[in-house]
């Protein structure tokens, strides 16, 4: 159960092009010198490098499926990371910022890079793309493991995750069922594909009321309504995991996954290398080496939950 994640954003360095592309279909268009691809749940960043003279500034265009405020912190892990190998922002780089707010849907979202066929193998990706992978369904079952450790009296978990996410559905249909066998839990499935979508299991929650509630990460349907369902777990006082911190931020109880700060600065390596010569080619692709479990124990305390001292003792970090 504790196979390494695989995370990805999308940096892409275009030689020609002074502007960001604000669409998909148009990303398509762009003839790119260099790509570094890091996939992560339900985001694309794309950075664009203009050829120029030495001394003139770096523009770097940046794309995201979020909105601003969601996408800050990331945003800023990046630029500070920046700053530390010398890139910053008004001196000798300029950042143009776009924002999808949702409307974006990246199609094999946290699959395999060599699977999908972006690159020819970690160790030596081969061709534009490279970057920081995480496929974070491969942690599923680690999550329920924790989840059934947290909540002794566990046996029912629903499961609501996007169908059309490749990372939740695996999740659900790959990593949770034999981990759910080994802890004789029963795994619950709900499908939702639209944001209206969310009402109709809530209210077929609240009539079936299980043990807990388990979210995986992926998706902008999904991470954009985390708060959502964090919300309903609070008051219907579920005990709720999910595979992304925003929701436990948000009132959720708990989430276990990569580091994701320590992810987004791992992203200036890549961009810094670039900046200066390498080729994404000779770049290894990377996964995840820092794992993080969050408690809320505000929300513990809310629905009436002890969280078990040794549960409570591996914790990185602890909302009170």
């Amino acid at each position: 159960m504790d196979q390494k994640p695989r995370m990805k954003f999308r940096f892409a360095f275009n030689r020609k092009s002074k502007t960001c592309p604000e669409r998909g279909r148009r990303i398509q268009n762009q003839k790119w010198g260099g790509i570094v691809a890091i996939a992560l749940t339900f985001a694309l960043c794309g950075v664009v490098v203009e050829a120029q003279q030495p001394k003139k500034v770096l523009t770097i265009g940046y794309l995201s499926g979020r909105d601003a405020a969601s996408d800050s912190a990331r945003s800023e892990g990046i630029r500070m990371a920046l700053r530390e190998h010398g890139h910053i922002e008004g001196q000798n780089i300029a950042t143009e910022y776009r924002y999808a707010e949702g409307n974006i849907v990246m199609v094999g979202e946290g699959t395999d890079p060599v699977e999908a066929g972006h690159v020819e193998s970690l160790a030596r990706p081969g061709g534009n793309i490279t970057g920081i992978t995480n496929i974070g369904g491969e942690l599923g079952g680690k999550r329920l493991e924790m989840f059934k450790e947290a909540v002794p009296k566990l046996a029912r978990v629903a499961v609501v995750y996007d169908p059309a996410i490749p990372v939740g559905v695996r999740e659900v249909k790959d990593f949770l069922p034999a981990a759910a066998r080994a802890l004789r839990l029963t795994i619950q499935p709900w499908e939702v594909r639209v944001a209206d979508g969310f009402e109709r299991v809530f209210a077929a929650l609240k009539k079936d009321r299980p043990d807990g509630l388990y979210v995986p990460g992926g998706g902008s349907l999904i991470n954009t309504n985390s708060k959502r369902m964090a919300n309903f777990a609070l008051k219907s006082r579920l005990p709720s995991m999910y595979g992304r911190r925003e929701a436990v931020d948000a009132g959720g109880l708990m989430q276990y996954g990569a580091d994701l700060a320590d992810s987004y600065r791992r992203v200036a390596y890549f961009v810094d290398r670039i900046l200066k010569g390498a080729k994404p080619a000779e770049l290894p692709v990377e996964q995840p080496t820092k794992f993080e479990l969050v408690i809320n124990l505000k929300t513990a305390k809310q629905i009436g939950l002890t969280i078990p001292p040794n549960v409570l003792a591996r914790a990185d970090r602890v909302i009170k």
